[in-house]
């Protein structure tokens, strides 16, 4: 559950006692603004959340004629933190999930309150190289999911493909990146394939197809390729995946349960590509 909008959620100070019993006495003969569907009710360092339902009426102030209480204290938490968009779906998902089986009302940006309850987020991994890290991916998605442009609470789950680790283990004398990057290095004597070095001696080629195929266009002859394609490497088990292919020309395309977006790709096509996917995705956000 989240509100629709945090205009729905009204914070009050009381001073009586945050019991079903008490709040059950409390709401009889109360109004409540015509826009509020939810209270948060604030004791001390208690709190509790009720869902009212007020009269039809034209008044701005609608008598309530119904309540649910969705959380207690005892079940309810409360984060203050002004880097958080109480309308973000997102930014909800992240203190669903560090709460887990907790109710969290969140005072955010612009001193804006909301609260989150049982919602699972949808997590998705981003697959992608490193150095330079963070990875470009990593941050178009965090940015797509900051736009205000994507509706679902989706979690990103970063994976990482570390090529001065693949470089480890590489059995030629030297080794060979597709580009050159900060924090790329080899304990073994290295090259940037983009500057198109005279190999004195035999080398391994940490790159993709598109690298092979640049690597046999200059040196006439067959690298021995560390692949780090994250399309080619990305599990085919069913986790939703986003990943960058230099295959991909434009836009984005969908293999299975892999979103794949161009290597260039911007924030708007990252989330253009999102949104398509969970379209044709079966998402489930309930427990």
């Amino acid at each position: 559950m989240i509100p629709d909008h945090c205009k729905d959620v009204s914070m009050r100070r009381v001073d009586f006692d945050l019991d079903a019993e008490e709040i059950a006495h409390q709401m009889k003969g109360r109004k409540a603004y015509t826009r509020t569907d939810h209270l948060i009710l604030v004791n001390g360092e208690d709190m509790a959340v009720v869902r009212v339902m007020k009269e039809n009426t034209k008044e701005l102030f609608k008598p309530i004629i119904g309540f649910e209480i969705v959380s207690l204290p005892n079940n309810t938490v409360f984060v203050k933190d002004e880097r958080v968009d109480v309308l973000n779906p997102s930014h909800l998902a992240r203190l669903a999930e560090e709460h887990a089986g907790k109710v969290v009302v969140v005072e955010g940006m612009f001193n804006h309150v909301s609260f989150v309850k049982d919602i699972v987020p949808i997590k998705l991994r981003v697959l992608d190289t490193v150095p330079p890290s963070p990875s470009k991916l990593s941050c178009l998605v965090e940015n797509a999911l900051a736009s205000g442009y994507i509706d679902l609470p989706i979690l990103p789950i970063l994976e990482e493909i570390d090529l001065n680790e693949l470089a480890k283990g590489v059995k030629n004398e030297g080794v060979i990146f597709p580009c050159k990057a900060s924090n790329m290095s080899s304990d073994k004597r290295y090259f940037f394939l983009d500057e198109t070095p005279e190999l004195d001696i035999e080398t391994d080629l940490i790159g993709c197809d598109l690298s092979a195929r640049i690597f046999r266009s200059i040196y006439k002859k067959e690298p021995g390729l560390v692949n780090i394609c994250p399309w080619d490497l990305a599990p085919r088990d069913g986790i939703p995946t986003i990943v960058k292919c230099c295959k991909v020309k434009s836009d984005h395309l969908i293999d299975e349960n892999i979103v794949v977006v161009q290597w260039g790709a911007s924030v708007r096509e990252v989330t253009e590509a999102i949104n398509a996917f969970f379209d044709q995705w079966e998402v489930d956000s309930t427990p």
